[in-house]
């Protein structure tokens, strides 16, 4: 049982406009929606973090393994079907959620996000080191810090909220 309701009345035009990102409302951003200003600040950062450097597939496998580190099944269960929409491979995203990728520049992005949640930020110099030298730029880095905030936004907030699972699910 949902712990806050799922709006439905759209005042400010929020749903409408994570309509237009998502292509749908998912449960948790209609009870995101209680806060207003929480929804408009979540749907502005993730509006400009798509403009970004890092490419459509690497955002959702940043999506996918912060949710699992931050064991939110909701979420875990959106990025997974998203990926899937991707052309991502089962196999795939398991490894993702591990952390890691084949492509050595994909592994080293998934690598120092796993390293800056582990670390509240605090890496080591041989982890930046280590990405830097697979070819992660400070854009990317920058980049990579935004959306671990985004992402851990929605996936703190679905524990909070706890929203019905409107997706196929898939355990964290």
């Amino acid at each position: 049982m949902p712990r806050l309701p799922q709006l439905t009345e759209d005042n400010a035009g929020l749903l409408v406009e994570t309509k237009r990102q998502l292509g749908r409302v998912p449960n948790l951003y209609a009870a995101l929606a209680n806060g207003p200003a929480a929804l408009a600040g979540y749907l502005a950062m993730r509006d400009h973090l798509s403009s970004g450097a890092l490419n459509p597939r690497l955002r959702e496998q940043l999506a996918l393994l912060v949710a699992q580190e931050n064991h939110c099944t909701y979420c875990v269960s959106a990025h997974t079907m998203r990926g899937r929409r991707m052309g991502m491979t089962d196999e795939e995203l398991a490894r993702t959620r591990q952390g890691v990728d084949d492509d050595p520049h994909a592994g080293a992005v998934l690598a120092i996000t796993r390293a800056i949640m582990n670390t509240g930020g605090a890496v080591s110099d041989d982890d930046l080191d280590a990405a830097r030298a697979a070819g992660v730029t400070d854009e990317e880095l920058a980049e990579i810090v935004g959306h671990i905030a985004l992402n851990t936004l929605s996936n703190y907030f679905n524990h909070l909220a706890q929203p019905e699972l409107d997706f196929p699910e898939v355990q964290a």
